[in-house]
């Protein structure tokens, strides 16, 4: 039988996605850590790569997003508060990066910082 994975998120950092990992785990459900050996390895490559990405079987996909959404932490801006959509209102925002033209792909360090309102999906730029 060929299972099929959903990626739930991904993360820059190896040891950023263990919190996440556990919770589902002890839930029930079966967690896989895509490029988490190379990035242990050489963690500067984490832009380079997209991080590691926590991915689920596809039949677990709404158990887990519901879990993930529970304990997920959200972007702060540089007073530690949470990011208000200037849209909707809403403080439930995310780093975002486009990762647009060849530029940005070989040097996502360049990019400028956004970040991307998980409520109504509009993208800003930091205020």
């Amino acid at each position: 039988m060929e299972e099929r994975f959903y990626q739930l998120a991904s993360f820059e950092y190896a040891a950023d996605v263990q919190i996440i990992k556990g919770k589902l785990e002890s839930e029930g459900i079966p967690v896989f850590l895509r490029d988490e050996n190379t990035l242990n390895s050489d963690p500067l490559i984490s832009n380079a790569i997209g991080g590691v990405k926590l991915q689920v079987y596809a039949k677990d996909r709404e158990r887990a997003v519901a879990i993930y959404n529970e304990v997920r932490a959200y972007a702060l801006d540089d007073n530690n508060n949470p990011v208000i959509c200037p849209n909707c209102k809403a403080g439930k925002s995310e780093t975002f990066y486009a990762r647009k033209g060849i530029f940005y792909k070989l040097f996502p360090f360049f990019e400028k910082r956004k970040y991307k309102c998980l409520n109504c999906g509009i993208i800003t730029k930091p205020s």
